[in-house]
């Protein structure tokens, strides 16, 4: 099931790019179910770790295929307790999420991931948390993916709201 889980993610992902690429990137108009929502900013922190050191890995190319070349700041976060801001996406049809995507930006299209792999962590929390559309702050041991078959830069496992 979470094989499945990420295939999709990765095939999402990969159409995302595609259509960006050719400027058509669906979700350029908010769904109905999400008109009136009103998405609060990510509010600067000193105490997470900041989206942009995220950011800094390349792909290179590996024979056959693409792999993640972090930086060294990357690289230092590996197997940390870090935090991390961002917004909640589902994995599953569920009240309690134990496991989802925590983005750097929130959803607005429910087909479409709002960011490359590099804006997004897979979070596996320690207890189920309530949906939500607000910025959450989550805490726990990151891992950083050299070549991880379904594309995941990023996980966050023993996950926590953080106080």
């Amino acid at each position: 099931m979470r094989s499945i889980r990420l295939a999709l993610l990765i095939a999402i992902l990969t159409a995302v790019g595609a259509a960006q690429a050719q400027g058509s990137a669906p979700g350029h108009v908010l769904p109905p179910w999400l008109r009136g929502v009103k998405f609060k900013p990510l509010e600067k922190r000193d105490d997470v770790v900041p989206w942009r050191v995220l950011a800094q890995v390349e792909l290179i190319q590996l024979k056959t295929r693409y792999v993640p070349q972090y930086s060294d700041n990357v690289w230092a976060l590996n197997h940390k307790d870090v935090k991390l801001q961002g917004f909640m996406i589902p994995l599953q049809v569920a009240e309690g999420q134990s496991v989802f995507i925590l983005s750097e930006k929130p959803q607005t299209c429910m087909f479409c991931l709002p960011g490359g792999p590099e804006s997004l962590v897979e979070v596996h929390a320690r207890e189920p948390l309530k949906y939500t559309f607000e910025p959450l702050v989550m805490e726990g041991r990151l891992t950083v993916y050299k070549a991880d078959p379904t594309g995941i830069f990023y996980r966050l496992t023993d996950a926590h709201p953080a106080n």
